[in-house]
């Protein structure tokens, strides 16, 4: 069994900040930044908290799905960058939109996390006495964590809030979980407290292995995330495709993480897919992580260019390091 995407919605933050409005705090220009990732502009938060966003996304995915909001069995909050550590995204966003009957928990798979997210609501759905609805919310305000003296990371990301209402259904599913965890070192940001008050001694010998880092900050080996990036894209795919007896040629649109335009160029050569074929709005959203999917999709919707009956590969990968894809029928 798979699921039926019934309605999306998406939120971005009121703000937009261009290439050359990062002049002002690093030293960079347009041209620079265009050329290496394809970003023109992006959307960061100024007054908006994380779950604000998500709310906002919600809210529109439960109008255009025609629902009872109080018929959603779960709420799941996707997001790297929640506003507390308790209580969960997911808890908040469930109370705004009046799911009252509906749990909520929230999943950390980095940017990977809207691919995690659908799979988990599947196996929701199709269990025994499933849950009607599910809604998954994927909400990134990026822009709190970002170093901005850390030139070559702080261009990529952006903010912003993508929502689905999904429901059982017989149409084409397939999916393929992965992590790495042995790169987590590579993309990571440490929480703004993490020493304990009550201080104890560390055995001789231990470490954690993971890079000094400014606290509550992002950290990005940009050489080496590129390198598993343009690995994993292709490989989501694979992996998601085997024993379907789909192949590439199948698939009508390729929604990839929008993280960088060579990523994807060079995950669609691997593949042997034209770019053509690939969903890209990472021009004027920039790398939203878990969001960026979800966003691509929406507005690709929105603007009739993904139809009912097509089928799509969803292929991500994120801090983790997490990688996955899903291939269905929207």
């Amino acid at each position: 069994m798979g699921v039926n995407i019934l309605g999306m919605g998406a939120y971005v933050p009121e703000q937009k900040l261009t290439n050359d409005d990062f002049t002002r705090f690093v030293e960079t220009n347009d041209e620079w930044i265009r050329t290496r990732t394809g970003i023109v502009e992006r959307r960061m938060a100024g007054w908006e908290p994380t779950w604000y966003m998500g709310v906002k996304a919600s809210m529109k995915a439960i109008e255009r799905s025609g629902i009872d909001p109080a018929e959603i069995g779960l709420v799941i909050s996707c997001s790297a960058t929640a506003d507390f550590h308790t209580p969960s995204m997911a808890s908040i966003i469930q109370d705004a939109v009046g799911a009252v009957n509906a749990g909520a928990f929230d999943l950390n798979a980095a940017c990977t996390g809207f691919v995690y997210a659908l799979d988990t609501a599947r196996r929701f759905v199709d269990s025994d006495g499933g849950m009607k609805y599910v809604l998954i919310v994927a909400n990134e305000a990026l822009s709190k964590f970002l170093d901005f003296e850390d030139r070559g990371s702080c261009i990529l990301f952006g903010d912003g809030a993508a929502a689905a209402v999904v429901e059982r259904s017989s149409k084409l599913f397939a999916s393929a979980l992965r992590s790495d965890g042995s790169g987590a070192g590579l993309l990571c940001a440490r929480a703004l407290n993490t020493a304990s008050e009550i201080k104890t001694e560390a055995p001789e010998g231990f470490s954690d292995s993971f890079p000094e880092l400014k606290p509550h900050k992002l950290f990005q080996n940009g050489k080496e995330v590129y390198k598993f990036a343009t690995q994993a894209l292709p490989k989501s795919f694979e992996l998601a495709a085997a024993n379907t007896g789909i192949t590439k040629d199948d698939i009508d649109w390729f929604i990839p993480h929008q993280a960088n335009i060579r990523i994807i160029e060079t995950a669609a050569k691997k593949l042997g897919v034209s770019m053509d074929k690939f969903i890209v709005t990472l021009d004027h959203f920039g790398n939203t992580s878990s969001a960026s999917i979800p966003l691509a999709l929406n507005e690709a919707i929105e603007k009739g260019i993904i139809k009912r009956g097509q089928k799509l590969a969803l292929i991500g990968f994120g801090a983790g390091l997490t990688y996955g894809g899903i291939i269905l029928e929207y």
